[in-house]
């Protein structure tokens, strides 16, 4: 078993966690009769996303690493037609998030999940 640094045990927690807590208090705006708002399941996909790409990059999938930066990018375009406080909190979190799972040991542990075992 490789060995998996504590900062994508950590990005992988919070995602987990924050697709979780998002998922539930959204859920609560889905209203099966008229008028329904299909933009409601949208949200609730995005949500359900992040838990995947956290679970994934637990288990040390490249792609989820890739997903993850993505989906935070896709989160500071949204923000940006919010708040500038949105807008800040996003980049800082794409920032930290992007440096910590880029780093050379997170780099190493998501390299050797492709890698065959010997």
């Amino acid at each position: 078993m490789r060995h998996r640094p504590l900062p994508v045990t950590i990005v992988s927690w919070v995602f987990i966690l924050a697709g979780v807590i998002a998922f539930a208090f959204h859920s609560a705006d889905l209203k099966l009769r008229p008028p329904f708002h299909y933009l409601v399941l949208v949200i609730l996909l995005i949500r359900v996303l992040a838990v995947v790409f956290g679970v994934y990059m637990l288990r040390g999938s490249n792609w989820a690493r890739w997903g993850t930066i993505l989906w935070l990018g896709l989160h500071v375009i949204i923000s940006a037609f919010h708040s500038l406080r949105q807008l800040g909190v996003h980049l800082l979190l794409l920032a930290a998030f992007t440096y910590l799972l880029f780093t050379s040991s997170a780099s190493d542990y998501f390299a050797k999940a492709k890698a065959p075992a010997t």
